[in-house]
């Protein structure tokens, strides 16, 4: 068998580069994915060096492979409130809301944030998939008045400690009230935003999302040099902190066999409401009779897991094959390895021993709550 460990990935036109694609590269990206059918950049000085960089300064992520979607016109927030379990009767203009997306099994779709820009304008900024397709197909025979489309919109990420720093020196303090979870129109330099106080980082983040794609490499510019004075560094969407702070991945942490019981995001589910969204009955009986399985944070032990698993590792219990481990890694800051761990809800009890089978060797972990540093919403 060939080593191929030295594989690349290939550019071509066939998938789509981001506004900011030149400047990733310019700045040192040295590997990518494709994600939503896109070039998004996965390592510029390293996943622990990123990650110091995030936690101690600030941090600016290329993550226009969140592509928009927008449903606008006169009937979008009805026809919102069909897509999601979640109960949006609160939400506000300039507000942002997590949400999950299911089908009529109660199976997540994606997951996503939700922006109001105005009362009948909506922006879905989800994860990796085809959401644009379903949510243009569930209008199809909606009987409501919406328009549906990707916008020329790419969000550019700011986060760390010093992100807050960074949006005052960028904006001379005209954002330094933008609570989390809100978002507004503005510009800079005559390029036109929307800033939100979202991202994914687990760290204080702010997204700035470009509203013309030719002037991407303008904005990276921009910001990069503002940051100087922060120790700035180009950084992909980071491993370590991300499950630190019991952040999921969809198509890694989430499937679409499982439902938000599932995954412990109960919280954004309202089987009481009067809206009749798409999974509601499969959803009632799920929180009913109960999931019947459980995504778990793990401590593993064994040797520091220093790159992110390429596969799927298996769960050992009693000499069966019961589950798997979407992502773990090594936290520095916890001196241990974590994860996650999809496994029947009957053996998701905390401190249970599980037997991981990774590709050297079977590790011993145990079950354990999650996460274990939160994400940070409070300026320090």
């Amino acid at each position: 068998m060939t080593d191929n460990k030295a594989a690349t990935i290939s550019f071509g036109a066939r998938v789509r580069k981001s506004p900011f694609f030149d400047s990733t590269r310019e700045d040192g990206a040295k590997s990518f994915s494709v994600y939503n059918h896109m070039y998004m950049p996965t390592s510029y000085a390293g996943t622990e060096a990123e990650y110091t960089s995030l936690v101690n300064d600030v941090t600016m992520w290329d993550v226009s492979v969140e592509r928009q979607i927008e449903i606008n016109g006169p009937d979008a927030y009805e026809f919102i409130r069909l897509l999601t379990p979640r109960n949006l009767e609160k939400c506000a203009i300039g507000h942002c809301l997590y949400i999950i997306l299911t089908d009529h099994k109660g199976g997540i779709i994606n997951d996503a944030v939700l922006l109001r820009l105005k009362p009948d304008q909506f922006w879905i900024s989800p994860g990796d998939g085809d959401v644009l397709l379903w949510i243009q197909g569930v209008a199809i025979n909606a009987g409501l008045d919406v328009n549906i489309f990707e916008p020329d919109v790419s969000p550019l990420q700011i986060g760390g400690p010093k992100a807050p720093d960074l949006i005052d020196a960028l904006f001379t303090g005209e954002h330094n009230d933008l609570r989390f979870y809100r978002a507004r129109e503005t510009s800079l330099n005559g390029i036109p935003l929307v800033i939100g106080r979202t991202g994914w980082s687990g760290e204080i983040s702010y997204e700035l999302y470009l509203r013309d794609g030719k002037r991407g490499n303008e904005l990276w510019a921009l910001v990069r040099a503002a940051g100087q004075q922060f120790n700035i560094a180009p950084a992909a969407p980071n491993t370590i902190r991300s499950i630190e702070g019991g952040l999921l991945s969809y198509v890694s942490d989430i499937s679409r066999d499982d439902s938000p019981y599932t995954i412990g995001l109960d919280r954004l589910v309202d089987v009481d409401q009067d809206v009749d969204f798409i999974g509601k009955e499969a959803l009632k009986k799920i929180k009913q009779d109960g999931p019947a399985r459980k995504l778990i944070g793990i401590e593993i032990d064994g040797a520091p897991i220093t790159a992110a698993p390429e596969h799927l590792w298996p769960i050992i219990k009693d000499e069966q094959e019961i589950g798997y481990v979407s992502r773990c890694i090594y936290s520095p800051r916890l001196g241990k390895n974590i994860g996650f761990a999809n496994v029947p809800a009957h053996l998701s009890a905390l401190h249970t021993l599980l037997i991981v089978r990774s590709p050297s060797a079977d590790l011993a972990a145990i079950a354990c709550d999650f996460p274990w540093i939160p994400a940070e919403r409070i300026k320090r």
